[in-house]
């Protein structure tokens, strides 16, 4: 290997006499031009030069300062100038001349001296700088054979310049064959375009994992063609792991917290971290917190006791073998165990299974940065007994929102050998904290969803009494997680007559204002349908409490009066006795009705506009409905959705009730799961309702004269039917019930009056007249002659009731009979 003196550039003295001619040379000159001393001397300057420059030592004509001159220049040279000298060889050598006057103790010119170096256009202290650049720098030839290297790229590969010039790059490190390094300078090299790479490697002796940045580009010649490859590559690991944890952290805000459920996101807390920081991830819960119940106070956590916790996620460790998948196993951590000691104070802390080496020349050390993070007092905590459990180390990190503590993550390396820095500990609880605060807000969700789904499922009606006029089936889901209960609901509600109402209704929202909105809807629809209100009427009143409720919203208790306050319903009446339907919608989807025969039977009706609109009328429809007709009555979350719209829905929900089905409940359940997705995004409700028609035989009606001597004929054909049909333990009470009922009629009423006997689950009397002035129940005080009558009625009957008609009334009242 050349000397530092060889290898730099040779600086020639040369003295030249008062003529031109050489009178000495050095061996700084045979070194630069290839001329010895016995062949220079004795001969004019000027046969070393190419083109001498005017004014040069040796040829006509006076310097710029005239000749003799003592100045710089006064020998027809600067002192430092550029020229052009001719080697041995006969190739021309730039080289920059200072010239110097030589003068004698007279003061008498004696001749000049000459320093002479090479000049090129890098400087030679360039090549000073590339060989000790800090970065590891290498140029290779095609086959990779090693051409020059610099001071750091040694010290990188452990290697001295003699060891590997000439040497092929993967016959002297085999090891990196195949590598992603390696394989790109061959590419580089064969293919001529530069690349960049990053490459992580762990130096030996080193705790740590180091990431270089790697440029390499080829070298061509004049010509074009690639001669060789160079690269440099420098150690960025403070800035390429500082990126991971900010990679890490952009995925934890995005992928934690999708959902406002717990167990999801205890679960994308686990994943999130798994493979790029950590190896196993286990997140253990208060139980309560996995209920949505509050989290134990600090006085619990801090008791001393065994804490007990649910293993909500694992992520990177095995299921126990004798535990069903997705089961939350209990974990009991002991007083002074390690997550019992940080729930309680409320911090972190790190264990390492050895003491972390410093790191070497190439890794920076703790945190991999310049200036990395700092331990805090008393961690990291050497703890020998986690090898056991094949851990390198592990940072367990309280989840704490809202100054609750809702249970504790731990982070371990198992499977890579880097050990955990400060900064590691700044990203673990960083995770931690954007988890719990994701926890907790699926807690309080989930306990807020429970509330409305619990209040909307007591507002809905537990089973659907049995009813003489239809076989009934009804289904009902809420929403998916996440979105909230809504405001669906349904109802079956006796009528008079043998009569019977369907109700569907959708309450604009979702939480426990919908639900609590339904629960109130449903009731006025109840209240409203024991006075026999027509369906159109029945609305129109509905509508005027919807717009009224805002009204009863109090802001100082936290009531939003702005909040949506909307809803539709659909009422529906069906009488088996006449087999016809009347309904009225207000902005809900019209029933779908499937004949016995399995056609689908149109309305022709339009839905009025929802309720709370106010001001707008809505429209009754009447329908035919032969005896097993099928009603469909549902909310659009059945058939309306993301993938489906309301017309493809309500389609496909025509061909699912087109299909037999053993049963109404069956066909009810199976429509339920083939038309609403996994995920939901709103409640659906279906009530499913086939028509029967009552038998003519166990109705009898008979036109009345207004006469009170009718009233007797009256009693008489009551008796006589009811002989007829059997039941002659009724006639008793039946006959007093029409006698006060007819003569109240020919009292008050106006004709026409007629009275009607019907036979179903229930024995009804019905008395009709054309006066729509209702009788009121009241005590008759112990003088009055009248007042007694509906009294008597009340006591003697299980219920009595008006309904007003177009054309009139309708005085009602019904007897409990054993079924037919």
């Amino acid at each position: 290997m050349e000397t530092t003196g060889e290898r730099d550039a040779p600086t020639a003295v040369v003295v030249v006499g008062p003529d031109g001619v050489v009178t000495g040379w050095s061996e700084g000159g045979r070194r630069l031009l290839g001329w010895p001393a016995e062949e220079t001397v004795g001969r004019p300057v000027t046969d070393f030069l190419v083109d001498p420059p005017r004014g040069f030592p040796g040829t006509d004509g006076p310097g710029p300062d005239g000749p003799g001159s003592d100045s710089p220049g006064g020998d027809g040279v600067s002192p430092s100038g550029l020229v052009t000298l001719r080697h041995r060889n006969g190739a021309p050598v730039d080289a920059v001349v200072t010239v110097q006057a030589l003068r004698g103790a007279d003061g008498g010119a004696l001749g000049r001296v000459m320093t002479v170096q090479r000049w090129d256009r890098r400087p030679v202290i360039a090549d000073r700088a590339f060989e000790q650049c800090p970065f590891a720098l290498g140029v290779y030839d095609p086959d990779l054979r090693f051409l020059w290297v610099n001071d750091a790229a040694c010290r990188v590969i452990a290697h001295t310049e003699e060891q590997i010039l000439g040497e092929k790059y993967r016959e002297l490190f085999p090891e990196l064959q195949g590598v992603p390094y390696t394989d790109k300078l061959s590419e580089v090299a064969r293919t001529g375009v530069p690349a960049r790479l990053i490459t992580i490697f762990r130096p030996l002796g080193s705790d740590y994992a180091n990431a270089w940045a790697t440029s390499m580009w080829p070298v061509r010649d004049a010509e074009g063609t690639v001669r060789a490859v160079a690269n440099w590559g420098f150690d960025m690991s403070a800035e390429y792991w500082a990126r991971q944890r900010l990679l890490i952290l952009n995925e934890a805000t995005r992928g934690i917290g999708r959902t406002l459920d717990v167990i999801s996101t205890a679960r994308e807390l686990a994943e999130t971290p798994v493979p790029g920081f950590a190896d196993l991830v286990t997140v253990d819960l208060f139980d309560e917190v996995l209920r949505g119940d509050e989290p134990p106070s600090a006085t619990a956590v801090t008791a001393g006791g065994t804490i007990t916790l649910g293993r909500a996620a694992l992520q990177g460790g095995k299921q126990h073998p004798d535990r069903p998948a997705g089961s939350l196993a209990p974990i009991g951590y002991a007083p002074g165990s390690v997550p019992a000691r940080c729930m309680a104070a409320g911090t972190s802390m790190v264990q390492l299974a050895a003491e972390p080496s410093q790191g070497g020349e190439w890794a920076f050390g703790p945190g991999l940065a310049a200036d990395p993070a700092h331990w805090p007092p008393g961690m990291p905590m050497i703890d020998v007994t986690i090898a056991a459990q094949g851990l390198t180390g592990r940072i367990t990190v309280p989840l704490l929102a809202r100054g609750a503590v809702l249970g504790v993550v731990a982070f371990a390396r198992r499977d890579r050998p880097e050990a955990f820095t400060a900064d590691d500990l700044i990203l673990a609880e960083e995770l931690a904290a954007k988890a719990a605060i994701a926890i907790d807000n699926a807690r309080r969700y989930t306990r807020e969803h429970a509330l409305a789904l619990t209040l909307q499922r007591s507002l809905l009606p537990q089973r659907l009494p049995p009813h003489g006029a239809i076989d009934v089936a009804s289904g009902y889901l809420p929403a998916g997680a996440g979105v909230g209960v809504g405001g669906d609901w349904f109802d079956v509600i006796p009528l008079s007559g043998a009569r019977v109402a369907l109700v569907v209704g959708d309450v604009v929202g979702h939480g426990l204002h919908a639900s609590a909105s339904m629960g109130r809807l449903r009731t006025a629809v109840r209240t409203l349908a024991d006075v026999d209100l027509p369906p159109d009427e029945l609305l129109t009143h509905l509508d005027d409490l919807v717009l009224h409720l805002p009204d009863d919203l109090h802001p100082e208790r936290g009531d939003d009066p702005t909040g949506e306050t909307g809803a539709t319903c659909l009422y529906a009446v069906y009488d088996p006795v006449s087999r016809r339907c009347a309904m009225a919608s207000a902005g809900h989807p019209l029933p779908l009705v499937i004949a016995p025969d399995g056609t689908s039977t149109p309305i022709e009706a339009q839905p009025g506009p929802p309720l709370g609109v106010g001001g707008l009328p809505f429209e009754a429809v009447e329908i035919d409905l032969p005896e097993g007709s099928l009603l469909a009555l549902y909310t659009d979350g059945l058939v309306q959705s993301r993938e489906r719209g309301t017309e493809r829905g309500a389609g496909d929900l025509l061909r699912l009730l087109s299909e037999p089905a053993a049963s109404l409940e069956a066909l009810c359940d199976t429509t339920m799961k083939a038309m609403l997705p996994d995920h939901r995004t709103d409640d659906a409700a279906l009530l499913l309702a086939r028509t029967r028609a009552l038998d003519p035989d166990h109705v009898a009606d008979w036109d009345i004269e207004p006469d009170f001597e009718q009233v007797a004929h009256a009693r008489r054909l009551a008796a006589e039917r009811l002989a007829v049909w059997g039941l002659e333990e009724t006639a008793f009470v039946t006959e007093l019930v029409v006698s006060e009922l007819v003569t109240n009629a020919i009292k008050y009423g106006q004709p026409p009056i007629r009275l009607r006997l019907i036979r179903n689950t229930s024995l009804i009397c019905e008395v009709s007249d054309g006066s729509d002035t209702s009788p009121h129940l009241r005590r008759a005080r112990t003088f009055d002659e009248g007042g007694r009558g509906l009294m008597l009625v009340a006591q003697l009957t299980q219920g009595w009731g008006t309904r007003h008609s177009t054309s009139g009334k309708t005085i009602w009242c019904a007897q409990t009979i054993e079924s037919p």
